[in-house]
């Protein structure tokens, strides 16, 4: 069978991406040479913690990790959904795992009904407060969205962790095609302080000063302070500012910093608002952190052109078109949108979508 055939690949770096894409091709993957130089070599315990994971949410995967651990075979099954429990390692937050799972969510058989408990925001991953406001909504663009939700029952900085989130997600028979060639003009900027175990005046001088600069450029700005007491605020101190802008054609662009030793609270913000400021001037309708996501949906569309103005790749970008072509056969066309301005580098992706059909979704 076709469908069976096997792809192979070298080295740990884009793991969540191609697990995704075996699971949704039905193709088996075959990893080896993960971290084989390394003092420490192998799968590290998050990594391991997403395949246990994967298992739990599908029907029928087989999961192979060879001896030392620098080889794993993924032979995918049916994904399954329902309600799924999975604590998290404290060595990544819960972005990292939710991230791959938004992907593959609605083409279950059964809603999803998701608990991660973990590490809520940290640096390295999306905070779960972005993946609400940010990478949820550009799901909807794929008409996916009654009933899609994220609710942040605790939160939980690092070290220590104890948050909780739950995702709710919807089945969907095949998703919408996308043409998003317009990104508007900025007409609104919304954000999020949180600060748990920490004096709460951090998060409303976090707004002040992210204000600061903000007030300069637009009227409509509203910071939300997000305060969480006791047990939801998790085990650890910290405090964290997410903010997001949204245009007149709602194409959003996002940013965050998160809290370190030694640094303000108005430090924190400063970083925050001037990484929006570079993300809206890397200009397109979908932010650098949500190109991958916006990409796999265009490719699963229906047999049709589908087009997005985009700023310019990410590495991470350009390894999952790579990748894209290896398990789908299917390959974007790139143009520039104003091949006259030199200063222009914003580009446009179109291709033909592959008519993906959700076959795991029950027949009720």
């Amino acid at each position: 069978m076709e469908s069976r055939t096997s792809v192979n690949f070298s080295g740990h770096q884009y793991l969540r991406q191609r697990l995704v894409l075996s699971i949704l091709t039905g193709k088996h993957v075959r990893i080896d040479k993960i971290r084989s130089e390394d003092k420490d070599p192998g799968l590290r315990d998050y990594e391991v913690s997403l395949l246990r994971l994967l298992e739990k949410v599908t029907n029928g995967s087989v999961i192979e990790i060879s001896v030392t651990g620098t080889a794993v075979l993924l032979k995918p099954g049916v994904v399954s959904g329902g309600p799924v429990a999975h604590g998290c390692p404290l060595s990544r937050s819960i972005g990292y795992f939710l991230e791959p799972l938004i992907m593959i969510a609605p083409f279950s058989k059964k809603p999803f009904q998701l608990t991660l408990r973990g590490i809520t925001t940290d640096d390295n991953d999306l905070s779960v407060d972005l993946i609400r406001t940010v990478t949820l909504p550009h799901l909807q663009l794929f008409g996916i969205s009654d009933g899609l939700e994220l609710r942040i029952k605790r939160r939980g900085a690092p070290p220590e962790g104890g948050g909780e989130v739950q995702f709710l997600c919807p089945i969907v028979k095949e998703v919408k095609t996308l043409n998003f060639v317009d990104p508007g003009k900025i007409k609104r900027i919304r954000g999020i302080a949180h600060a748990v175990r920490v004096n709460p005046q951090f998060s409303n001088r976090m707004i002040d000063a992210s204000r600061s600069v903000l007030n300069r450029f637009i009227p409509d700005i509203y910071l939300y302070s997000d305060v969480y007491k006791g047990d939801e605020s998790g085990k650890s101190p910290g405090y964290a500012l997410s903010l997001l802008a949204e245009s007149t054609t709602s194409a959003i662009h996002c940013s965050e910093a998160v809290s370190t030793p030694g640094e303000t609270p108005e430090d924190i913000a400063l970083l925050a608002t001037r990484a929006l400021l570079s993300e809206i001037r890397h200009g397109g309708c979908v932010d650098r952190k949500h190109q991958s996501l916006v990409l796999l949906m265009m490719i699963l569309g229906s047999e049709d052109i589908g087009q997005c103005r985009m700023g310019e790749p990410s590495v991470r970008t350009i390894q999952f078109l790579r990748d894209i072509k290896i398990f789908f056969g299917s390959v974007f066309n790139i143009t520039p949108v104003d091949p006259t301005d030199s200063s222009n580098t914003e580009l446009l992706y179109s291709c033909l979508g592959t008519g993906y059909v959700n076959v795991n979704r029950s027949l009720a």
